[in-house]
Order: C-alpha cells, then structure tokens, then sequence
C-alpha cells in the first residue's frame, strides 16, 4: 500500500479533540519529497518541509548550529544548518513550514540535509496535502468493514456498547482520520482505523482456530485499545502529542472515554466492564512497554500479539517502501525494531547484468617517425659455472 497525499486541509472545528476536516482546493504539489532522496544524492535541491523537531546546538567553537526534523508525507528526514545560524534562529518554531536549499548527502548509512539557506513560508504558500500522509484505501469501505463486523455479535452488551462509539459522530469522524501512533506505525491520516481493521480481520480468524476465545470479547478490545489516539495525538500540521496525550497516555484517555459511554447502559454488567478496561490497559503486553498490567486471560493475550503483530508488520511495509529507491536488499537501521531489514522481494530478485563493455574500435597509433621504441631490456646469458 502506498500513501497519497490527502485532497483535504486539516482545520479545527467546535470539536475538542483533534481537527475536524473540510474539503479545500489546493495549489500544485511541491517536487521534491524526502521519498526522492536516493535519486538526489549529493545534489542540491529547493523545497518545502515542515518542522518537526528543532534543537539548537553548540559547536566545538561554542557557536551555535541547528539540527532540525523535517517532514513532508513521505517521511522524515533529519537536516543540519552550520553557517549564518544566528540569522534564521528565531524566524521560526517547531510545526512551522519552510522553504530551504541545501545538499542531499549521506551520514552513517542514513539520508541527512546540509541546509544552505531557510526562509519562513506565509499561509498562503502551504499545501497541507504535501505534509501529511494518508492512506490509499477507502475510508468509508473500511467503516463499513468495522460495521459488519459489529453487527455480527452475539452479546447485546458489548455490540451496544461499540455502535454508542461509532454511532458519536464527532468521535466517529475523528476515528476516521487519525493517525494510530505518532512515527512507529500506521503513521498517516486514517492510519488508526487502517490498523483496526486489519486487526479485527486477524482476531476473527484467530478466534475460528481457538473456539475457547470469546470472539465478541476480543473484537471490542480491538475497536478500544487504541480509539484515546484521537485525544492523544494532534495533527493538524505534523504528527505530534496533545498536552493530554503527553500527561496521561492513550490507555488513562481510553478509560476515561469507556466510562463516559457506559454511563449510557445503566445495566451493564460489572464484570464485563472490568474485562474491557483490562483489555485496554495490558494491551501493550510487557511493563517495559507501558502496561502497568500484564495480559492474565486468553482474549487479552491474544490482542497483545495480534496488535503487536500488525504494527510490527506495518512497520516493515512502511520501511521497505520509503527505501525502494535503494539498490541494497538490506535497508538501513530502524530505530523502532532494532534492526537493519531484509527485503526478499529484492534479495530474490534477478540480479542486474553488467553492461557488456563496448569493444575498442579506434586504430592503432603508429609512431611517428621521429619516435623510437625502447629496445627489449637485454637478459643475460646464464653463468656456465665455469
């Protein structure tokens, strides 16, 4: 699956949570993404990015020099700014966007920018569409998906419970587009529902080999576990964290939002409730990971892995097809795995012939007359012993 750009602008309405999206025309596209650099190293090039991150740093001379996280929707690229620093230091912050010049080069295995000159865009010069990822598949198809698989529950309480969710419209609309993490996977608009699908496919056809799962059970921690991203994340101009989702994390945020909505099914049984709340808070499975319990029944343990799963495998996807333009099958180290990959698709791929090399067709040069060759060095003759 690849990304394209969203054909809407990202503003914020009445609702609280992140922005609600209306639709927009927008000016041309930019040329240059991050996704270009392979076939632009060691080149200069001129484009736009938005801010990611911004540290200023001291040289060893303690002059100060600029690192920055640039982002475009095809990735993230980190940038370095060595000369002329303290003229552009306070002309821009952190989500601002920019347009700069400077040279694609390569640092320890990994693509950075020497930026050479920066300048602040105005309003009027920004396409939201250039900067933030969005999936390739039908966002309404893949609501429906969810919804057909809600109206096969068997438990009236939990089917309930999951269509007062998808039946809030503002929640609705946010669980539509936002992003499911921040960086590590499914990192673009509607990357959250994406992954709910593809992980309520997976429990459905897990809990048909394991018939000791409660299907119902299992499905309604996949439609939570991860629904306080809405709250947590903000991306309305790059993928970051609300103060909200910085203090308490999506798991206190998602149990907020279950009592809210249980509050509407005064008859809701106590026991299931207490089931659901354990499936949000040990999803991430280990302490290490931000669980402050570990999964302890069958359908918790399942969706710990079946989410780990998916993100690990989204994860892959998604590096593999920001280094495609890569000759080496092995791509660089990903900091959320731990690891370089190997993609097979390339491992196995035909190897590429070298050309054939052309055959010298030009005439051998005759000396000129006033040209001698050197003689043969002189060997000599054996010693005869004698």
């Amino acid at each position: 699956m690849r990304l394209q750009p969203p054909s809407v602008i990202f503003q914020a309405t009445h609702y609280q949570g992140p922005p609600a999206f209306i639709l927009r025309q927008h000016s041309p596209m930019k040329d240059f993404y991050i996704g270009d650099c392979p076939r632009h190293e060691n080149k200069v090039v001129t484009s736009t990015f938005v801010v990611v991150g911004k540290q200023i740093k001291p040289k060893k001379t303690g002059e100060p020099y600029l690192a920055l996280t640039l982002g475009d929707r095809s990735g993230q690229l980190e940038a370095k700014m060595w000369d002329n620093v303290e003229e552009v230091l306070d002309i821009f912050e952190q989500d601002d966007f920019l347009k700069i010049k400077g040279l694609i080069n390569k640092y320890k295995n990994r693509f950075q920018l020497t930026i050479h000159k920066l300048r602040k865009l105005g309003e009027s010069e920004i396409d939201f569409a250039d900067y933030l990822p969005k999936t390739t598949k039908d966002v309404g198809e893949l609501w429906q998906t969810l919804v057909g698989f809600v109206a096969t529950f068997q438990n009236p309480h939990l089917k309930s419970l999951v269509q007062a969710f998808m039946d809030d419209p503002e929640l609705a609309s946010a669980y539509r587009n936002a992003p499911a993490a921040k960086t590590l996977h499914h990192a673009y608009i509607g990357g959250l529902l994406d992954h709910v699908v593809s992980l309520f496919r997976s429990c459905d056809l897990m809990s048909t080999n394991y018939p000791q799962i409660n299907r119902d059970l299992l499905l309604t921690g996949a439609f939570l576990h991860d629904i306080g991203k809405v709250h947590e994340l903000t991306y309305n101009r790059s993928f970051s964290y609300t103060t909200k989702g910085q203090l308490l994390g999506h798991m206190i945020i998602e149990l907020e939002m279950l009592q809210a909505k249980l509050a509407l099914f005064p008859g809701f049984p106590e026991d299931l409730k207490t089931l659901i709340e354990h499936l949000i808070i040990s999803h991430h499975g280990q302490y290490d990971f931000g669980s402050p319990k570990l999964p302890m029944f069958p359908e918790a343990l399942m969706l710990h892995y079946l989410d780990d799963l998916d993100s690990k495998m989204e994860a892959m996807r998604a590096t593999f097809e920001r280094e495609a333009g890569m000759d080496s099958p092995w791509t660089s180290y990903n900091p959320s795995l731990g690891r370089p990959l190997l993609n097979p698709a390339k491992f196995l791929a035909p190897k590429k012939a070298a050309p054939p090399q052309e055959p010298d067709l030009s005439p051998d040069l005759e000396l000129d007359a006033t040209e001698s060759v050197d003689p043969a060095p002189s060997i000599p003759a054996p010693n005869s012993g004698r």
